[in-house]
């Protein structure tokens, strides 16, 4: 039997939580899955950074992301990984994807993003959160961020996945953008929809 490319919840919505390192996709791929689906896309990161980059405390940011778990009925697609936020997001969620592509393939998009940023081509990750060169260049940066946590993305996720994958009855799928997966997992979406 072909698994669809959403579970939902038999009803009609779906809740869709897109994990990964950091420059792997995730904010691009809500956002056309909540195009899609016509429900919310929520951004972990602007949920969590205030200006000034500025966090909340883990309580607080819980109450944040479970505010807006709870203002859709009909469903949402949440970007992040929301580690601060224990199993809230997972437990909530009809589907789970894990992009997985291959660091050499998404470290470059990290430089591009980046630079566009720094040159005020495209917004920053949340409101009033700027970077400047130094930011970027030292180990505080996004990019060394990338770089150190990709193995741990692997580790944790790879757990999940071991404990939670669809083809063993779970909720949750790995896409790697390199191996195509990405491409043909869209291509079910769109005839997924077409057809119900």
């Amino acid at each position: 039997m072909d698994i669809p490319s959403l579970l939902g919840d038999g009803q009609g919505n779906y809740r869709v939580h897109v994990v990964g390192n950091s420059g792997t996709g995730k904010s691009t791929i809500s956002a056309y899955i909540a195009t899609k689906l016509n429900v919310p896309h929520i951004s972990l990161d602007a949920l969590f950074w205030g200006p000034g980059w500025a966090t909340p405390s883990d309580d607080e940011f819980k109450e944040r992301v479970s505010a807006a778990l709870t203002q859709n009925s009909k469903g949402w697609v949440i970007d992040g990984n929301g580690g601060q936020c224990g199993t809230l997001i997972p437990d909530h969620a009809t589907d789970v994807i894990w992009l997985d592509p291959p660091l050499w393939f998404y470290l470059p998009r990290i430089f591009w993003r980046t630079l566009l940023r720094l040159l005020n081509i495209i917004p920053t990750c949340a409101e009033g959160c700027n970077e400047t060169w130094g930011d970027v260049l030292s180990t505080n940066g996004i990019i060394w961020y990338c770089i150190s946590r990709h193995g741990y993305c692997k580790h944790r996720f790879g757990e999940m996945l071991a404990r939670t994958s669809i083809t063993k009855g779970g909720n949750m799928r790995r896409l790697n953008e390199w191996d195509g997966d990405l491409r043909t997992w869209k291509a079910g979406l769109e005839e997924m929809l077409r057809t119900h």
